[in-house]
């Protein structure tokens, strides 16, 4: 009998820690997918950057089409989007 209480509570443990297992490696699994998509879009935004800074005309545009800036002749045309 005391054989058969120690297996029972045994089991319990077991499958409450497989449980907790199972839900750390999905856990996990996610947490990772998150990592690659974020190091992905760092490596996107680092490029940007280097263009920010070594590319004038980059720049410009940028300049342009963000913050509506033209030279002084021009006209600057804002649709609805």
């Amino acid at each position: 009998m005391l054989f058969l209480g120690i297996c029972l509570i045994s089991g319990v443990f077991f499958w409450q820690t497989w449980a907790e297992y199972t839900r750390l490696k999905a856990v996990q699994a996610q947490n990772e997918r998150r990592l690659v998509e974020l190091e992905a879009r760092l490596r996107e935004q680092e490029i940007v950057l280097e263009r920010l800074r070594s590319d004038p005309a980059y720049v410009e545009k940028v300049i342009r089409r963000r913050l509506g800036y033209a030279k002084p002749d021009e006209f600057v045309f804002r649709f609805p989007e």
